[in-house]
């Protein structure tokens, strides 16, 4: 068997009362861990390759944290405080980046983007809904929804008052991470899944999705939704004020270049270039018919938007006396052509 992981990660958890798995905390995630930690715990463990979720104890994790502590002190030092634990503990580990199979690997991967090791659309998180189950977030941590009434019931007989938060499949990121160097307004408002970049100040109405997210710095005050991610394409050089909707899903990356500014209640179905403007209120489809402007306001071509994804220096308005959506920009017509057809 390969000692070559593609992540590991120690866990705490939380189990409703038939052992079923509702939630898992990793402290310290592990992307492409060292081969001779993996060799370790797969001995303890008894691992024996492919991707597992293997529950252990108390007992283990103390065992364990004595294995690791010429090998890797910090996780060494993290199963010494597991081996206090009086929840559920789990090792997951992942020989590949496939398709899941549980709650606990589950949780891992949206750990994984959390805390930034792997960006947006950069993990495989096919069969994702099955295997998070919809619960309770309450005062008390998650609760199966079909035993909700009764720790409801047992809260008050002790004169407590257990609150729910939210019903949901995906907890709020805070709850189990929070990134070096951003500002949350509202942290009910981002989910465990976002990747949330150094710089990044997220806005009382602003919302970000699992598996989207934001390079950083910038703002965001609208609504980031799965598969997008505001930054320079893949780079984290980011600087972007958003304000409206961006909108991806299934394999597209919606990536926001450099310096661009989506007005309020505006939106994209497109990637867009480096300081390129969206104005308030326009939203903006990959199919969606565009009259490409040049820097004399004069008429270069009628498009679709999705064939100027990418291209900078844009501003995309609506035509107050027509409705027509323009975009404008400061190259000639001829410059214009000669980029577009070197992007096509």
């Amino acid at each position: 068997m390969s000692n070559s992981l593609f992540s590991l990660a120690f866990g705490v958890g939380t189990q409703n009362r038939e052992g079923n798995w509702l939630e898992v905390f990793y402290a310290q995630p592990l992307l492409n861990p060292a081969s001779d930690l993996v060799a370790k715990v797969s001995e303890k463990l008894g691992y024996q390759g492919g991707n597992q979720a293997i529950a252990f104890t108390s007992n283990q994790a103390t065992e364990l944290a004595d294995l690791l502590k010429n090998v890797d002190s910090a996780q060494a030092a993290l199963l010494t405080r597991l081996a206090e634990s009086q929840r559920p503990l789990v090792a997951t580990l992942l020989a590949e980046d496939a398709a899941l199979t549980s709650t606990p690997e589950a949780y891992l991967k949206l750990h994984l983007l959390s805390h930034r090791l792997v960006k947006p659309h950069g993990l495989s998180l096919a069969g994702i809904f099955p295997l998070l189950p919809n619960v309770a977030w309450t005062s008390q941590g998650a609760v199966d929804l079909s035993e909700l009434a009764e720790r409801q019931l047992e809260a008050r007989l002790k004169g407590e008052l257990l609150e729910v938060f939210s019903v949901d499949k995906f907890p709020k990121m805070t709850d189990y991470v929070v990134p070096a160097g951003v500002r949350l307004a509202d942290s009910s408002r981002i989910r465990l899944g976002a990747y949330v970049g150094e710089g990044t100040t997220v806005m009382h109405e602003g919302f970000i999705n699992f598996n989207a997210g934001t390079a950083g710095p910038g703002m965001i005050e609208g609504r980031v939704s799965a598969g997008v991610f505001v930054g320079k394409g893949s780079d984290l050089g980011g600087g972007c004020s958003t304000m409206g909707t961006l909108s991806g899903g299934g394999n597209i990356v919606i990536s926001v270049g450099e310096g661009c500014l989506i007005g309020a209640n505006a939106g994209i179905g497109i990637p867009l270039g480096d300081r390129n403007t969206v104005e308030s209120g326009l939203y903006i489809t990959a199919g969606t018919k565009v009259a490409l402007l040049d820097d004399q306001n004069q008429l270069v071509k009628v498009l679709k938007a999705r064939d100027l994804a990418g291209q900078p220096d844009l501003l995309f308005r609506r035509n107050s006396q027509t409705g027509a959506v323009e975009a404008k920009s400061h190259k000639t017509a001829i410059e214009l052509n000669a980029a577009l057809h070197a992007h096509n």
